[in-house]
């Protein structure tokens, strides 16, 4: 029968908290960026709106309305392209950190894992076949972890070709939309 080793617990509660905190951290960060990213381009849709507006405004021929209303167009277009290039890249850096953090805690979760089942191997009592399954079990998560690793930095590759074509797209038809002097 084994006993519990209280000094170890704590010591894996204590790192299970840092974890949490550096998670929570990360979250936090992300949404004050988040926040200044949507303030920022609140702010700058307010002051191009009411200055678009004022040019509308002032307009006295209908040909002049349809220059005036193209011009401000094009760089409504530009704002929108790099604001969701900004909020591609601040969910990118997000994913990567919360993967990065999720990776080490798995590293040191296998890590005791496996101390953990050669401790139990030397058990005079079906220690032996009980160390050879968790063994196996500690092997089959750690492909499956990595696994899932993969194919979620494939996917966020593939989002980062997306949204680069669906930007140069946008961008060439805003490009078509002006018109040439």
């Amino acid at each position: 029968m084994s006993t519990i080793d209280l000094e170890q617990l704590a010591q894996s509660q204590k790192a299970n908290a840092q974890v949490m905190m550096t998670l929570v951290r990360t979250a936090f960060h992300g949404l004050e960026q988040l926040s200044a990213l949507n303030l920022a381009a609140s702010r700058e849709l307010f002051n191009a709106g009411t200055s678009g507006a004022q040019q509308l405004l002032e307009v006295k021929d209908p040909q002049d309305l349809k220059e005036v209303a193209t011009s401000l167009a094009r760089p409504n277009v530009d704002k929108l392209l790099e604001y969701s290039r900004n909020l591609y890249e601040l969910a990118a850096n997000m994913q990567r950190q919360i993967t990065s953090v999720m990776e080490e805690q798995y590293e040191s979760v296998r890590h005791s894992a496996a101390g953990l089942i050669e401790k139990t191997g030397a058990a005079p009592i079906a220690g032996d076949a009980f160390s050879a399954a968790m063994k196996q079990m500690v092997s089959v998560s750690t492909t499956a972890f990595e696994n899932i690793s993969q194919m979620a930095k494939q996917m966020t590759d593939i989002v980062d070709t997306n949204v680069k074509a669906a930007t140069s797209a946008t961008a060439q038809a805003a490009a078509a939309l002006t018109p040439k002097k």
